[in-house]
């Protein structure tokens, strides 16, 4: 039994909230005791799976949109409601728990959360990140913020990062860090410096959890010595990756449920004959967009599983999901608005996954050993499609069309027939990502390095308590 009492502190997209519930189950498993807390529209769309998860204690909180956070809502009020309203609510939630007696010993907070680790070091608790994109985006935007000149420069189109063999261009940096990143996302940047700013301030070098692996990006690991980074990945659930436990097979976190059965469908196709094509749980492509993939896929001639979210009628500004080529699609593929990714993914029939390269899609296809073929968007995913195509192999980027960034059919179908034809390109592709995924099971095996890292992180913690309980 670990002696220590964990607050886990998470931004409340899917993206976050599902490493962060599998971070909570490992550190039940190694005997800590856990609070999850995120906003209450969140907690409330959940799946059942979290509130059934062994010792597992949940905290909601409200952020202001306890209806949830739409497309129609203006982002930047959201994170200022969010910010002011959890940094209120889980400041009281740390002092009620001291009155009780039972502290929290330790907290945890993800990605954009800088204020929980403000509130963290106001009441002197300790408190750690927990980074859910690769830490090759971490070391890239420390050194956007400590040594902007690098991106700033003469050659600031091509941007080198000290220690590793990856020469980026400038459309390869997270979005945020690109002169074409819209206005309303300006708040982005002075968050990701809070969070540096946050780890300096500590006073001592701060360790860093990050939902990676060494193996993976071990050069970038050796390279970053200003932070302790800490691979404890892949966070997917144990029945995808080391079988440890063959019942854990969901995050427990879904805020979309799943409604239509497509295992049958999966089962009566070949192996590796299906393309898997989703684009996450937030951004919404184009009408534009949708119809050009829509003949891409129709033009591979391959079968294909598309997860196409329903979008709520009548929001000001959306589209909707009507294809003028919904019949030839019907025929050749499946629409869902929402699967088990990992189910999918490890499904023997999928040979390929058409992604907008979030780091989740992206950890979970190494691990599955699925080649990539990434469309990204923004935030970290023009960096993650750059290390999926040349640092790990495992997949290409499709090019968009400069005038206006649509990816046309012909480039879609191109790509894809790459990644599933049986050329030399496709086949180094698959061999690559079936290493990876060997190494993502080694990883979390008793002994390696996650493991190791997992159980130094809270040895650690332990270690600290006693010091300042004598």
């Amino acid at each position: 039994m670990v002696n220590c009492h964990i607050l886990l502190v998470s931004f409340p997209g899917q993206g976050h909230i599902n490493p962060s519930l599998q971070f909570a189950k490992r550190l039940l498993q190694i005997g800590a005791k856990v609070t999850f807390s995120t906003s209450l529209s969140a907690i409330s769309r959940m799946s059942e799976a979290a509130s059934t998860i062994p010792g597992l204690t949940l905290a909601p909180f409200s952020d202001g949109y306890d209806n949830g956070w739409t497309s129609a809502d203006d982002v930047r009020d959201f994170m200022s409601s969010f910010r002011n309203c959890g940094s209120e609510a889980v400041k009281n939630l740390l002092l009620a728990k001291e009155n009780e007696g039972h502290p929290f010993t330790h907290m945890v907070y993800s990605t954009l959360v800088t204020w929980a680790g403000e509130v963290a070091n106001e009441l002197q608790i300790p408190s750690t990140l927990l980074w859910n994109q690769p830490a090759t985006v971490f070391y890239a935007y420390y050194l956007y913020f400590c040594k902007n000149e690098i991106f700033t420069g003469e050659n600031s189109e091509v941007v080198e990062l000290p220690g590793l063999p990856l020469v980026l261009s400038s459309s390869d940096l997270p979005s945020f860090m690109q002169s074409s990143s819209p206005v309303i996302y300006n708040f982005s940047l002075p968050i990701y410096k809070e969070h540096f700013e946050i780890l300096d301030g500590a006073g001592t070098r701060q360790k860093v959890l990050v939902n990676t692996f060494d193996a993976l990006e071990f050069e970038t690991l050796r390279a970053f010595n200003k932070y302790d980074l800490m691979g404890i990945g892949p966070l997917i659930p144990s029945a995808f990756l080391d079988g440890k436990d063959p019942l854990d097979t969901s995050f427990g976190g879904d805020l979309i449920q799943k409604t239509v059965d497509y295992i049958d469908w999966l089962n009566s196709k070949d192996e590796l004959s299906v393309i898997y094509v989703s684009f996450g749980s937030f951004s919404n492509l184009s009408k534009q967009q949708m119809e050009e993939i829509a003949k891409g896929l129709i033009k591979s001639q391959k079968p294909f599983l598309w997860v196409i979210r329903d979008r709520k009628s009548g929001t000001e500004g959306e589209e909707d999901n009507t294809l003028s080529l919904m019949k030839e699609v019907e025929k050749q593929g499946m629409i869902v608005p929402w699967c088990s990714q990992l189910e999918v993914l490890s499904h023997p029939s999928v040979g390929c996954f058409l992604t907008h390269s979030g780091w989740n899609s992206c950890i979970e296809s190494l691990s599955s050993g699925v080649p990539m073929v990434a469309f990204p968007q923004w935030a970290d995913q023009p960096m993650n499609s750059k290390l999926v195509k040349d640092y790990w192999k495992t997949g290409l980027r499709a090019a968009a069309a400069t005038d206006g960034g649509i990816l046309m059919a012909d480039e879609i179908a191109r790509c894809l027939e790459i990644a599933m034809g049986g050329g030399e390109r496709g086949e180094d592709m698959r061999k690559q990502a079936q290493k990876w995924k060997i190494l993502a099971k080694e990883a979390v095996k008793e002994g390696g390095s996650s493991n190791v890292n997992l159980k130094a992180f809270t040895d650690q913690i332990v270690g600290l308590n006693q010091s300042l309980s004598s």
